[in-house]
């Protein structure tokens, strides 16, 4: 363990000097809680639930909202759809945030000429990665529960209570603190297998951007009404990124030849 919190401390000494980084660590969730919080502040106004449907441009059915809201209803109920819409672009923030650091750690480093010591130490290729991985995935979280809960404070402000309080349901928690660190493992995991074969850190951003497709895919779903993202669907999810995180840890870790990678890049 001692070895992996060295590979830590390494890896956030030497990504956050890049400006890019730091940004996107700090703005990020900034801009996914400040988002939400503003378009709600902007319907304050609205005084039923057929005003709120027109402007968020909603394309559920009667009976689809009936199974989201449960027992609120009226302005209450547009109110939490419109939360509901902004969960799934806070479990894209875990998946995003890492996908910059992780990309850096390792082409970066063959750039800077700093990987080929680093590979010469008696470290285990798994301490090297876990290291690497948890450098990139423990901002990432911290990121986005921090914008959680700041999206929390201005939805107490903004929202009635009834609606505030769903925020710590359980398809939110179960989304906010499961689904998404589950989504930035799997992030990370792409990120260290596709630097390990590319040389340059826009190559393997842009690669491992393609993670984001299908979340976008959710959201987009569920804005149309094609489906409904509930407490039995996110369970399913979590289910399976739990298999999907081990294979590509494991295919991680097979991909990163230590005694080869070097003399493979151009």
């Amino acid at each position: 363990m001692k070895k992996i919190w060295i590979i830590i401390r390494k890896e956030w000494d030497e990504v956050f000097r890049n400006r890019i980084v730091l940004y996107t660590t700090i703005g990020v969730p900034l801009l996914f809680s400040a988002i939400p919080i503003g378009i709600l502040s902007g319907l304050q106004g609205a005084t039923d639930m057929s005003s709120l449907e027109s402007e968020l441009g909603m394309g559920m059915g009667a009976e689809m909202m009936a199974q989201l809201c449960g027992t609120l209803q009226g302005v209450d109920c547009g109110q939490y759809l419109l939360l509901q819409q902004f969960m799934i672009l806070f479990l894209m923030m875990p998946a995003i945030i890492p996908v910059t650091i992780a990309a850096y750690s390792i082409v970066g480093e063959k750039n800077t000429r700093t990987l080929e010591p680093l590979l010469a130490t008696p470290i285990s290729t798994e301490e090297l990665l876990a290291g690497k991985a948890l450098a990139a995935v423990i901002p990432a979280v911290v990121g986005s529960f921090s914008s959680f809960f700041i999206f929390v404070a201005g939805a107490n402000f903004l929202a009635s209570p009834a609606v505030a309080a769903q925020l710590f349901s359980p398809l939110w928690l179960l989304g906010i603190f499961t689904v998404g660190p589950l989504l930035s493992l799997a992030g990370v995991s792409l990120a260290v297998m596709i630097s390990s074969r590319v040389s340059e850190p826009r190559a393997a951003e842009q690669l491992t951007a393609l993670l984001v497709l299908p979340i976008t895919a959710l959201f987009m779903g569920q804005l149309f009404g094609l489906l409904v993202v509930d407490q039995t669907f996110m369970l399913w999810v979590a289910a399976a990124l739990v298999l999907v995180d081990a294979a590509l840890l494991f295919f991680a870790v097979q991909l990163f030849q230590r005694e080869n990678i070097l003399t493979r890049w151009k």
